[in-house]
Protein backbone atom coordinates (compact mmCIF):
# COMPACT_ATOMS: atom_id res chain seq x y z
CA UNK A 1 0.00 0.00 0.00
CA UNK A 2 1.39 3.41 -1.01
CA UNK A 3 2.43 5.66 1.83
CA UNK A 4 0.53 8.93 2.11
CA UNK A 5 2.96 11.87 1.81
CA UNK A 6 3.25 14.10 4.87
CA UNK A 7 3.87 17.23 2.77
CA UNK A 8 2.83 18.44 -0.66
CA UNK A 9 3.91 21.33 -2.88
CA UNK A 10 1.16 23.78 -3.86
CA UNK A 11 1.36 26.44 -6.58
CA UNK A 12 0.54 29.80 -5.01
CA UNK A 13 -0.78 31.14 -8.32
CA UNK A 14 -3.27 28.50 -9.46
CA UNK A 15 -3.43 25.93 -6.64
CA UNK A 16 -1.85 23.01 -8.54
CA UNK A 17 -0.57 20.27 -6.19
CA UNK A 18 2.54 18.13 -6.72
CA UNK A 19 4.34 15.55 -4.57
CA UNK A 20 7.71 17.11 -5.35
CA UNK A 21 8.95 20.63 -5.99
CA UNK A 22 8.87 21.89 -9.58
CA UNK A 23 10.47 25.01 -10.97
CA UNK A 24 7.57 25.72 -13.34
CA UNK A 25 3.91 25.01 -12.71
CA UNK A 26 2.50 22.68 -15.42
CA UNK A 27 -0.94 24.38 -15.24
CA UNK A 28 -0.28 28.15 -15.20
CA UNK A 29 3.36 28.02 -16.45
CA UNK A 30 4.52 30.38 -13.70
CA UNK A 31 8.02 29.95 -12.27
CA UNK A 32 9.03 29.46 -8.61
CA UNK A 33 5.47 29.42 -7.26
CA UNK A 34 5.49 26.02 -5.49
CA UNK A 35 5.52 26.16 -1.69
CA UNK A 36 5.75 23.17 0.62
CA UNK A 37 2.69 22.67 2.83
CA UNK A 38 1.68 20.08 5.38
CA UNK A 39 -0.73 17.52 3.96
CA UNK A 40 -3.61 16.27 6.10
CA UNK A 41 -6.39 14.01 4.75
CA UNK A 42 -9.89 15.40 5.07
CA UNK A 43 -11.61 14.09 8.17
CA UNK A 44 -15.19 12.84 8.07
CA UNK A 45 -17.41 15.17 10.07
CA UNK A 46 -21.05 14.98 11.01
CA UNK A 47 -23.58 17.49 12.18
CA UNK A 48 -24.01 21.15 11.24
CA UNK A 49 -20.41 22.30 11.10
CA UNK A 50 -18.71 24.93 9.02
CA UNK A 51 -16.04 24.25 6.42
CA UNK A 52 -13.55 24.77 9.23
CA UNK A 53 -13.35 21.70 11.42
CA UNK A 54 -14.04 21.96 15.15
CA UNK A 55 -16.06 25.16 14.68
CA UNK A 56 -19.76 24.74 15.42
CA UNK A 57 -22.53 27.28 15.21
CA UNK A 58 -25.58 27.26 17.41
CA UNK A 59 -28.54 25.49 15.86
CA UNK A 60 -30.67 28.64 15.72
CA UNK A 61 -28.06 30.32 13.51
CA UNK A 62 -28.89 27.97 10.64
CA UNK A 63 -32.08 27.59 8.70
CA UNK A 64 -33.30 24.14 7.78
CA UNK A 65 -32.38 23.28 4.21
CA UNK A 66 -34.81 21.29 2.08
CA UNK A 67 -35.92 21.28 -1.58
CA UNK A 68 -38.27 24.18 -2.43
CA UNK A 69 -40.32 24.47 -5.66
CA UNK A 70 -39.14 27.32 -7.85
CA UNK A 71 -42.61 28.87 -8.08
CA UNK A 72 -42.94 29.12 -4.29
CA UNK A 73 -39.75 31.13 -3.81
CA UNK A 74 -40.41 34.82 -3.14
CA UNK A 75 -38.47 37.40 -5.14
CA UNK A 76 -35.77 39.11 -3.13
CA UNK A 77 -34.75 41.78 -5.63
CA UNK A 78 -36.49 44.47 -3.59
CA UNK A 79 -34.85 43.33 -0.36
CA UNK A 80 -31.50 44.93 -1.05
CA UNK A 81 -29.93 47.12 1.61
CA UNK A 82 -28.39 50.44 0.64
CA UNK A 83 -24.77 50.90 1.64
CA UNK A 84 -25.33 54.63 2.00
CA UNK A 85 -23.08 55.35 -1.03
CA UNK A 86 -24.99 55.55 -4.31
CA UNK A 87 -22.02 54.75 -6.54
CA UNK A 88 -21.18 51.64 -4.51
CA UNK A 89 -24.81 50.50 -4.71
CA UNK A 90 -24.68 50.92 -8.49
CA UNK A 91 -21.64 48.63 -8.76
CA UNK A 92 -23.35 45.99 -6.59
CA UNK A 93 -26.41 46.07 -8.84
CA UNK A 94 -28.69 48.18 -6.66
CA UNK A 95 -27.60 47.46 -3.09
CA UNK A 96 -26.32 44.79 -0.73
CA UNK A 97 -27.97 41.37 -1.03
CA UNK A 98 -28.53 39.33 2.12
CA UNK A 99 -26.08 36.44 2.43
CA UNK A 100 -23.77 37.74 -0.30
CA UNK A 101 -19.98 37.35 -0.22
CA UNK A 102 -18.21 40.35 -1.78
CA UNK A 103 -14.48 40.43 -2.56
CA UNK A 104 -12.80 43.85 -2.92
CA UNK A 105 -9.31 43.97 -4.46
CA UNK A 106 -6.88 46.69 -5.39
CA UNK A 107 -3.28 47.84 -5.14
CA UNK A 108 -1.90 49.09 -1.78
CA UNK A 109 -2.97 52.58 -0.78
CA UNK A 110 -5.73 52.91 -3.38
CA UNK A 111 -8.59 53.16 -0.86
CA UNK A 112 -9.95 49.66 -0.10
CA UNK A 113 -9.96 50.08 3.68
CA UNK A 114 -11.25 53.63 3.35
CA UNK A 115 -14.34 52.66 1.35
CA UNK A 116 -15.30 49.74 3.61
CA UNK A 117 -15.01 51.75 6.81
CA UNK A 118 -17.15 54.49 5.23
CA UNK A 119 -19.74 51.86 4.33
CA UNK A 120 -19.56 50.46 7.87
CA UNK A 121 -20.15 53.94 9.27
CA UNK A 122 -23.25 54.52 7.15
CA UNK A 123 -24.65 51.07 7.92
CA UNK A 124 -24.09 51.48 11.65
CA UNK A 125 -26.00 54.77 11.57
CA UNK A 126 -29.02 52.70 10.47
CA UNK A 127 -28.74 50.62 13.70
CA UNK A 128 -26.91 47.77 11.96
CA UNK A 129 -24.23 45.86 13.88
CA UNK A 130 -21.02 45.75 11.84
CA UNK A 131 -17.89 43.97 13.12
CA UNK A 132 -14.71 45.14 11.40
CA UNK A 133 -12.19 42.28 11.50
CA UNK A 134 -8.69 43.65 10.96
CA UNK A 135 -5.62 41.48 10.62
CA UNK A 136 -3.26 44.30 9.68
CA UNK A 137 -4.19 47.21 11.93
CA UNK A 138 -4.92 47.57 15.62
CA UNK A 139 -8.14 49.06 16.89
CA UNK A 140 -6.32 52.32 17.68
CA UNK A 141 -5.05 52.65 14.13
CA UNK A 142 -8.54 52.12 12.75
CA UNK A 143 -9.88 54.65 15.24
CA UNK A 144 -7.33 57.22 14.05
CA UNK A 145 -8.43 56.72 10.45
CA UNK A 146 -12.07 57.00 11.45
CA UNK A 147 -11.42 60.29 13.26
CA UNK A 148 -9.59 61.63 10.21
CA UNK A 149 -12.60 60.74 8.05
CA UNK A 150 -15.01 62.25 10.56
CA UNK A 151 -16.85 59.00 11.31
CA UNK A 152 -19.23 58.52 14.22
CA UNK A 153 -20.10 54.82 14.02
CA UNK A 154 -21.96 53.79 17.15
CA UNK A 155 -22.57 50.18 16.14
CA UNK A 156 -19.16 49.53 14.56
CA UNK A 157 -17.20 46.88 16.49
CA UNK A 158 -13.45 46.53 15.90
CA UNK A 159 -11.95 43.05 16.13
CA UNK A 160 -8.15 42.90 15.57
CA UNK A 161 -7.94 39.12 15.11
CA UNK A 162 -6.42 36.75 12.56
CA UNK A 163 -7.52 33.38 13.91
CA UNK A 164 -10.51 32.12 11.92
CA UNK A 165 -11.98 30.04 14.74
CA UNK A 166 -11.90 33.01 17.13
CA UNK A 167 -13.42 35.32 14.50
CA UNK A 168 -16.34 32.96 13.85
CA UNK A 169 -16.91 32.44 17.57
CA UNK A 170 -16.99 36.18 18.31
CA UNK A 171 -19.16 36.83 15.26
CA UNK A 172 -21.71 34.27 16.41
CA UNK A 173 -21.90 35.95 19.84
CA UNK A 174 -22.41 39.39 18.31
CA UNK A 175 -25.03 38.27 15.74
CA UNK A 176 -24.12 41.07 13.30
CA UNK A 177 -26.00 42.43 10.30
CA UNK A 178 -22.84 42.80 8.18
CA UNK A 179 -19.24 41.55 8.47
CA UNK A 180 -16.06 43.17 7.09
CA UNK A 181 -12.74 41.27 6.92
CA UNK A 182 -9.55 43.24 6.18
CA UNK A 183 -7.86 41.28 4.72
CA UNK A 184 -8.53 37.64 3.88
CA UNK A 185 -4.83 36.90 3.29
CA UNK A 186 -4.05 37.61 6.97
CA UNK A 187 -6.69 35.23 8.39
CA UNK A 188 -5.62 31.66 9.10
CA UNK A 189 -7.20 28.45 10.36
CA UNK A 190 -5.57 26.32 13.05
CA UNK A 191 -6.53 23.20 11.12
CA UNK A 192 -4.28 24.07 8.15
CA UNK A 193 -0.55 23.81 8.77
CA UNK A 194 0.59 26.45 6.30
CA UNK A 195 1.33 30.15 6.43
CA UNK A 196 -1.46 32.76 6.26
CA UNK A 197 -2.08 33.83 2.67
CA UNK A 198 -1.15 30.46 1.17
CA UNK A 199 -3.51 28.74 -1.25
CA UNK A 200 -4.74 26.25 1.35
CA UNK A 201 -5.43 28.94 3.95
CA UNK A 202 -7.18 31.27 1.51
CA UNK A 203 -9.43 28.47 0.26
CA UNK A 204 -10.31 27.33 3.77
CA UNK A 205 -10.99 30.82 5.08
CA UNK A 206 -13.05 31.87 2.04
CA UNK A 207 -15.05 28.65 2.23
CA UNK A 208 -15.78 29.21 5.91
CA UNK A 209 -17.01 32.76 5.35
CA UNK A 210 -19.06 31.61 2.35
CA UNK A 211 -20.87 29.01 4.48
CA UNK A 212 -21.34 31.55 7.27
CA UNK A 213 -22.85 34.10 4.85
CA UNK A 214 -25.21 31.64 3.14
CA UNK A 215 -26.41 29.89 6.29
CA UNK A 216 -26.97 33.01 8.41
CA UNK A 217 -27.98 35.43 5.61
CA UNK A 218 -25.28 37.90 6.71
CA UNK A 219 -23.47 39.87 3.94
CA UNK A 220 -19.69 39.53 4.23
CA UNK A 221 -17.13 41.89 2.65
CA UNK A 222 -13.63 40.52 2.11
CA UNK A 223 -10.65 42.71 1.21
CA UNK A 224 -8.02 40.93 -0.87
CA UNK A 225 -4.43 41.77 -1.71
CA UNK A 226 -3.34 41.87 -5.34
CA UNK A 227 -0.20 40.49 -6.96
CA UNK A 228 2.29 42.47 -9.02
CA UNK A 229 0.36 41.40 -12.13
CA UNK A 230 -2.77 43.12 -10.73
CA UNK A 231 -4.83 40.00 -9.93
CA UNK A 232 -6.11 39.08 -6.50
CA UNK A 233 -3.51 37.10 -4.56
CA UNK A 234 -4.41 33.45 -4.19
CA UNK A 235 -5.92 30.96 -6.64
CA UNK A 236 -8.65 31.76 -9.12
CA UNK A 237 -10.84 29.49 -7.00
CA UNK A 238 -11.16 32.39 -4.56
CA UNK A 239 -12.96 34.46 -7.21
CA UNK A 240 -15.23 31.52 -7.99
CA UNK A 241 -16.25 31.10 -4.34
CA UNK A 242 -17.45 34.68 -3.83
CA UNK A 243 -20.61 36.20 -5.32
CA UNK A 244 -19.15 39.54 -6.38
CA UNK A 245 -15.62 40.64 -7.27
CA UNK A 246 -14.86 44.37 -7.18
CA UNK A 247 -11.56 45.83 -8.38
CA UNK A 248 -10.18 49.26 -7.55
CA UNK A 249 -8.65 50.94 -10.59
CA UNK A 250 -6.73 54.17 -10.95
CA UNK A 251 -3.40 55.60 -9.91
CA UNK A 252 -3.06 56.19 -6.18
CA UNK A 253 -1.16 59.41 -6.98
CA UNK A 254 -4.28 60.85 -8.66
CA UNK A 255 -7.60 61.78 -7.10
CA UNK A 256 -10.02 59.64 -9.08
CA UNK A 257 -10.75 56.01 -8.26
CA UNK A 258 -12.84 53.54 -10.23
CA UNK A 259 -14.51 50.48 -8.69
CA UNK A 260 -15.32 47.90 -11.36
CA UNK A 261 -17.43 44.77 -10.90
CA UNK A 262 -15.65 42.00 -12.80
CA UNK A 263 -18.11 39.39 -11.48
CA UNK A 264 -21.56 39.91 -10.01
CA UNK A 265 -24.21 37.24 -9.45
CA UNK A 266 -26.75 39.90 -8.47
CA UNK A 267 -26.23 42.56 -11.12
CA UNK A 268 -24.48 43.59 -14.31
CA UNK A 269 -20.82 42.70 -14.64
CA UNK A 270 -18.36 45.41 -15.74
CA UNK A 271 -20.42 48.05 -13.94
CA UNK A 272 -18.28 50.87 -12.54
CA UNK A 273 -18.51 53.48 -9.82
CA UNK A 274 -16.47 56.71 -9.92
CA UNK A 275 -15.02 58.16 -6.72
CA UNK A 276 -12.77 61.07 -5.82
CA UNK A 277 -10.24 60.71 -3.01
CA UNK A 278 -10.47 63.69 -0.65
CA UNK A 279 -9.28 64.51 2.84
CA UNK A 280 -12.59 63.19 4.18
CA UNK A 281 -12.40 59.87 2.35
CA UNK A 282 -13.84 58.71 -0.96
CA UNK A 283 -16.55 60.95 -2.39
CA UNK A 284 -18.92 59.60 -5.05
CA UNK A 285 -18.88 61.37 -8.42
CA UNK A 286 -22.44 61.67 -9.69
CA UNK A 287 -21.63 62.88 -13.23
CA UNK A 288 -18.33 61.33 -14.36
CA UNK A 289 -18.70 62.56 -17.96
CA UNK A 290 -18.57 66.16 -16.80
CA UNK A 291 -15.53 65.43 -14.63
CA UNK A 292 -13.59 63.79 -17.47
CA UNK A 293 -14.33 66.67 -19.86
CA UNK A 294 -13.95 69.67 -17.56
CA UNK A 295 -10.27 70.25 -18.41
CA UNK A 296 -10.58 69.64 -22.14
CA UNK A 297 -8.38 72.13 -24.07
CA UNK A 298 -9.97 74.63 -26.44
CA UNK A 299 -8.82 75.08 -30.02
CA UNK A 300 -6.40 72.14 -29.95
CA UNK A 301 -6.08 69.51 -32.66
CA UNK A 302 -5.97 65.79 -31.88
CA UNK A 303 -8.84 65.87 -29.37
CA UNK A 304 -12.29 64.32 -29.74
CA UNK A 305 -15.09 63.20 -27.43
CA UNK A 306 -16.47 59.68 -27.73
CA UNK A 307 -19.32 57.97 -25.87
CA UNK A 308 -18.46 54.68 -24.12
CA UNK A 309 -20.58 52.23 -22.16
CA UNK A 310 -19.31 50.93 -18.83
CA UNK A 311 -21.83 48.32 -17.76
CA UNK A 312 -25.17 50.11 -17.97
CA UNK A 313 -23.68 53.60 -17.65
CA UNK A 314 -22.85 55.81 -20.66
CA UNK A 315 -19.78 58.00 -20.26
CA UNK A 316 -18.26 60.70 -22.41
CA UNK A 317 -14.48 60.61 -22.46
CA UNK A 318 -11.87 62.62 -24.30
CA UNK A 319 -9.51 60.75 -26.62
CA UNK A 320 -6.29 62.58 -27.40
CA UNK A 321 -3.83 61.80 -30.20
CA UNK A 322 -0.42 63.20 -31.04
CA UNK A 323 1.14 62.53 -34.44
CA UNK A 324 4.67 63.85 -34.82
CA UNK A 325 7.67 63.12 -37.02
CA UNK A 326 10.30 60.67 -35.80
CA UNK A 327 14.08 60.85 -36.03
CA UNK A 328 14.26 57.11 -36.58
CA UNK A 329 13.24 55.03 -39.56
CA UNK A 330 10.12 53.56 -37.97
CA UNK A 331 7.60 55.50 -35.93
CA UNK A 332 6.59 54.53 -32.41
CA UNK A 333 3.05 53.54 -31.45
CA UNK A 334 2.00 54.12 -27.87
CA UNK A 335 -1.44 53.88 -26.24
CA UNK A 336 -2.54 54.71 -22.70
CA UNK A 337 -6.06 53.72 -21.74
CA UNK A 338 -6.67 51.98 -25.07
CA UNK A 339 -5.55 48.62 -26.41
CA UNK A 340 -2.17 48.84 -28.16
CA UNK A 341 -2.92 46.15 -30.74
CA UNK A 342 -6.23 47.81 -31.59
CA UNK A 343 -4.40 51.10 -32.06
CA UNK A 344 -1.97 49.53 -34.54
CA UNK A 345 -4.89 48.01 -36.45
CA UNK A 346 -6.70 51.35 -36.74
CA UNK A 347 -3.52 53.08 -37.93
CA UNK A 348 -3.19 50.44 -40.65
CA UNK A 349 -6.80 51.09 -41.71
CA UNK A 350 -6.06 54.83 -41.93
CA UNK A 351 -3.04 54.20 -44.15
CA UNK A 352 -4.79 51.72 -46.44
CA UNK A 353 -8.29 53.21 -46.79
CA UNK A 354 -7.65 56.96 -46.44
CA UNK A 355 -4.08 57.21 -47.75
CA UNK A 356 -2.52 58.58 -44.57
CA UNK A 357 1.29 58.16 -44.55
CA UNK A 358 2.03 57.43 -40.90
CA UNK A 359 4.94 55.00 -41.20
CA UNK A 360 7.48 57.73 -40.49
CA UNK A 361 5.51 59.36 -37.64
CA UNK A 362 5.21 58.64 -33.95
CA UNK A 363 1.57 58.11 -32.92
CA UNK A 364 0.55 58.50 -29.28
CA UNK A 365 -2.97 57.81 -27.96
CA UNK A 366 -4.24 58.82 -24.53
CA UNK A 367 -7.66 58.52 -22.87
CA UNK A 368 -7.90 61.53 -20.56
CA UNK A 369 -8.85 61.01 -16.93
CA UNK A 370 -7.04 57.69 -16.42
CA UNK A 371 -9.98 55.53 -17.51
CA UNK A 372 -9.54 52.33 -19.53
CA UNK A 373 -11.62 52.08 -22.74
CA UNK A 374 -11.89 48.54 -24.10
CA UNK A 375 -14.94 48.52 -26.39
CA UNK A 376 -15.05 48.72 -30.22
CA UNK A 377 -17.34 51.77 -30.14
CA UNK A 378 -14.30 53.94 -29.42
CA UNK A 379 -12.69 53.04 -32.77
CA UNK A 380 -14.15 56.02 -34.62
CA UNK A 381 -13.03 58.36 -31.85
CA UNK A 382 -9.42 57.09 -32.03
CA UNK A 383 -9.33 57.45 -35.82
CA UNK A 384 -10.84 60.95 -35.63
CA UNK A 385 -8.25 62.05 -33.06
CA UNK A 386 -5.34 60.67 -35.14
CA UNK A 387 -6.66 62.34 -38.31
CA UNK A 388 -7.14 65.63 -36.47
CA UNK A 389 -3.57 65.63 -35.16
CA UNK A 390 -2.10 64.49 -38.49
CA UNK A 391 -3.89 67.25 -40.44
CA UNK A 392 -3.49 69.75 -37.57
CA UNK A 393 -7.21 70.57 -37.81
CA UNK A 394 -9.50 71.05 -34.84
CA UNK A 395 -12.65 68.98 -34.47
CA UNK A 396 -15.56 71.24 -33.38
CA UNK A 397 -15.77 71.08 -29.57
CA UNK A 398 -19.54 70.47 -29.65
CA UNK A 399 -19.14 67.28 -31.74
CA UNK A 400 -19.11 63.74 -30.31
CA UNK A 401 -18.50 60.48 -32.17
CA UNK A 402 -18.78 56.74 -31.64
CA UNK A 403 -18.75 53.64 -33.83
CA UNK A 404 -16.84 50.46 -34.61
CA UNK A 405 -14.46 50.53 -37.59
CA UNK A 406 -13.86 47.45 -39.74
CA UNK A 407 -10.78 46.52 -41.75
CA UNK A 408 -12.39 47.64 -45.02
CA UNK A 409 -13.06 51.13 -43.61
CA UNK A 410 -16.76 50.60 -42.90
CA UNK A 411 -18.35 52.04 -39.75
CA UNK A 412 -20.39 49.35 -37.98
CA UNK A 413 -23.26 49.75 -35.57
CA UNK A 414 -22.85 49.41 -31.79
CA UNK A 415 -25.13 48.50 -28.90
CA UNK A 416 -27.21 50.96 -26.86
CA UNK A 417 -26.86 53.81 -29.36
CA UNK A 418 -29.88 55.69 -27.99
CA UNK A 419 -28.48 55.64 -24.44
CA UNK A 420 -25.17 57.03 -25.72
CA UNK A 421 -26.89 59.72 -27.76
CA UNK A 422 -29.00 60.92 -24.85
CA UNK A 423 -25.92 61.22 -22.65
CA UNK A 424 -24.26 63.42 -25.28
CA UNK A 425 -27.44 65.49 -25.55
CA UNK A 426 -27.56 65.94 -21.76
CA UNK A 427 -24.05 67.44 -21.73
CA UNK A 428 -24.91 69.94 -24.45
CA UNK A 429 -23.28 68.48 -27.57
CA UNK A 430 -24.81 69.82 -30.78
CA UNK A 431 -23.60 67.24 -33.30
CA UNK A 432 -23.26 63.48 -33.04
CA UNK A 433 -21.52 61.33 -35.66
CA UNK A 434 -22.46 57.65 -35.38
CA UNK A 435 -22.92 54.55 -37.60
CA UNK A 436 -25.70 54.89 -40.16
CA UNK A 437 -27.31 51.67 -38.89
CA UNK A 438 -27.76 53.31 -35.45
CA UNK A 439 -29.33 56.54 -36.68
CA UNK A 440 -32.90 55.24 -36.92
CA UNK A 441 -35.08 56.68 -34.18
CA UNK A 442 -32.54 59.28 -33.03
CA UNK A 443 -33.73 62.16 -35.23
CA UNK A 444 -36.16 63.15 -32.46
CA UNK A 445 -33.36 64.30 -30.16
CA UNK A 446 -33.97 68.04 -29.72
CA UNK A 447 -31.10 70.47 -30.04
CA UNK A 448 -28.73 67.93 -31.62
CA UNK A 449 -27.86 67.10 -35.20
CA UNK A 450 -27.43 63.33 -35.64
CA UNK A 451 -25.32 62.26 -38.63
CA UNK A 452 -25.04 58.64 -39.72
CA UNK A 453 -21.94 57.56 -41.65
CA UNK A 454 -21.31 54.30 -43.51
CA UNK A 455 -17.53 54.51 -43.96
CA UNK A 456 -14.48 56.54 -42.98
CA UNK A 457 -14.68 58.79 -46.05
CA UNK A 458 -18.10 60.06 -44.98
CA UNK A 459 -16.88 60.44 -41.39
CA UNK A 460 -13.90 62.58 -42.46
CA UNK A 461 -16.17 64.80 -44.57
CA UNK A 462 -18.41 65.43 -41.55
CA UNK A 463 -15.54 65.99 -39.11
CA UNK A 464 -13.51 68.40 -41.24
Amino acid sequence: MAKTPSTIFVCQNCGNQQRKWLGQCPDCNEWNTFVEERFRPTAQTTGKTSAVKNVRFSSDAFREVKPVPYGEIESQDDARTSSGIAEFDRVLGGGIVAGSLVLIGGSPGIGKSTIVIQIADRLSREDAKVPYVSGEESERQIKMRGERLGLDAGNLFLLPETNLENILAETEKLKPDFVIVDSIQTVFSQNIESAPGSVSQVREVAGAFMIFAKQTGTPVFLIGHVTKEGSIAGPKALEHIVDTVLYFEGDRHHNHRIIRATKNRFGAANEIGIFEMTGEGLRAVGNPSEVFLQERPEGASGSVVTVCMEGTRPMLVEIQALVTGTKFGTGRRMAQGFDYNRTSLLIAVLEKRLGFQLAGDDVFINVAGGIEVDEPAADLGVIAAIASSFRNLQIPPDTAVFGEVGLTGEVRGVLQAETRAREAQTLGFKKLILPASNKKGLEKLLGMRVVGVRNLDEAMDELF
